[in-house]
């Protein structure tokens, strides 16, 4: 099992210039778990990077860590150069204002048309001549190939339909980073493709830095440049999608494998059995 933070073949991180998110020595303890035990990893400039690993290993926790949502233990976080723990209310707004975000649930305002939840954002932060936003979030709309769609309300459209006006939305403000949390939940396999192939297409076209949280390895194997497993509280591994399927180790043959039983136990731990039932405890 490859355990080093670092890339494959790489003895030192990954140089700042190169690296849009680094992540140093990174712990978290939550509700007296410990989710990040000294983590460390490098989000590359330009790139997909997929974060995966089994429920409850802090996959959401990490984003929260990126953006500024939740402070952790210690560790150090920078993000385009900007270490997160240290800045003030005000620059974290600033950040965040250069990232972008897709809801796993889309999170589309149902009493909004489509046009009008895309132009959201520019409408709460900016003041621009109507002209300037119709133009804007029609080009938006273009993209995701919904512009047919821009009168019509959230609860006329499909979940993949909903999914990709969210993307329009989170990119109308032409982020330096992108996070999708789960992107692919719920769709069926054309709609899963076509936000796949978005997805995709937009991070190519635009240059733009991508953390994608997602279970579907199928999925994200043809999407991301990196993955990184997150289980235990360490980077259990870390590589090229198609390196991390060949890899011969527990914990990528149980995680892409789907394997019930593995590093991630089938039980949870309990007490000796005997002693539920009210029998004595066995000898050891």
């Amino acid at each position: 099992m490859n355990t080093s933070n670092h890339f494959p073949g790489s003895d030192s991180p990954e140089p700042a210039s190169t690296a849009y998110v680094q992540i140093r020595g990174l712990r978290t303890v939550l509700g007296g778990k410990l989710l990040f035990d000294g983590v460390d990893l490098d989000i590359p400039r330009g790139k997909i990077t997929a974060i995966m690993g089994p429920s409850g290993t802090g996959k959401t926790t990490l984003v929260r860590h990126i953006t500024g949502q939740l402070a952790a233990d210690s560790g150090q976080i920078l993000v385009d150069g900007s270490n997160v723990p240290e800045l003030s209310r005000r620059q974290l707004f600033e950040l965040r204002e250069g990232i972008g975000y897709l809801f796993q649930n889309s999170a589309l305002l149902t009493d909004f048309s489509v046009f009008e939840n895309v132009a959201f954002p520019l409408r709460q932060h900016l003041r621009l001549p109507e002209e300037i936003v119709r133009n804007i979030v029609l080009t938006r709309l273009q993209a995701v190939g919904l512009r047919g769609a821009a009168q019509l309300m959230p609860a006329e459209l499909s979940g993949g339909m909903m999914r990709r006006v969210a993307l329009a939305r989170a990119m109308i403000r032409d982020p330096g980073l992108m996070i999708y949390d789960e992107p692919f939940v719920g769709l069926d396999p054309i709609a899963l493709n076509q936000v796949l192939k978005l997805i995709r297409t937009l991070n190519d076209t635009l240059g733009i830095t991508s953390i994608l949280v997602a279970h579907e390895f199928a999925a994200v194997r043809r999407a991301a440049d990196l993955v990184y497993l997150i289980a235990g509280g360490k980077i259990a591994a870390h590589g090229h999608p198609q390196e991390l399927a060949e890899r011969d180790s527990p914990w990528t043959r149980q995680f892409f494998g789907g394997e019930a039983d593995g590093p991630v136990p089938f039980e949870y731990p309990a007490r000796d059995y005997a002693l539920d039932l009210g029998f004595p405890a066995a000898a050891a």
